[in-house]
């Protein structure tokens, strides 16, 4: 029997001024928080599949139990750190199998996506989805062996080497890139209605 292959989503209680604050800049924080609210909740009934189990990685630590996220997903807390080692804590957290992880702001992820990384992770001890920025949207582990004692250090995140200085912490564990989408950052990274 195959694994258990698990899908984590790092989500924050959809705040005005406390989630995508960069966005916020562009339309306001009201309008950022309900944006990023929405698109959650797209994304989840978009990605909800038998192949994997949905994890909630949630932050802040107040908002585990908040009814903003469906009841029926189970959640961790992200606690606290860098997001490199919130990542990582997730990764740990998890049972054992394989496990991607993405944000709540892909507005473009859809099932064939994820399906894509879960098989290259057959493959490969690790995967990313690159970002149009030079970042990612999605890095997962096989989980076979522990993940590097260095995953995530020193990147520098929410720039153009933020992918880089990730592939850079694997220590040679092989890897695979799938699919290039776009995250939301600014308002012109905004899906057309």
């Amino acid at each position: 029997m195959q694994a258990r292959q698990h899908l984590i989503v790092m989500v924050k209680q959809p705040v005005a001024g406390r989630v995508k604050t960069r966005l916020a800049r562009d339309i306001g924080r009201v309008a950022a928080a309900w944006w990023f609210r929405h698109s959650v909740r797209r994304l989840l009934r978009r990605l909800d599949d038998p192949r994997w189990q949905i994890w909630l990685s949630v932050a802040p630590d107040t908002a585990l139990h908040s009814a903003v996220w469906p009841a029926h997903l189970p959640r961790l807390s992200q606690g606290r750190g860098d997001l490199g080692g919130r990542m990582r804590a997730a990764f740990e957290a998890l049972p054992k199998g394989r496990a991607c992880l993405i944000g709540g702001d892909i507005p473009s992820v859809e099932k064939h996506h994820i399906a894509e990384a879960f098989a290259a992770l057959g493959r490969h001890e690790a995967v990313f989805g690159p970002a149009t920025d030079g970042g990612f949207w999605l890095t997962g582990f096989r989980r076979t062996r522990p993940l590097p004692p260095q995953l995530f250090e020193g990147v520098r995140w929410s720039c153009a080497q933020t992918l880089s200085d990730s592939l850079a912490t694997l220590q040679g564990q092989r890897y695979g890139l799938v699919a290039q989408l776009s995250d939301v950052d600014r308002a012109e990274d905004l899906p057309n209605p």
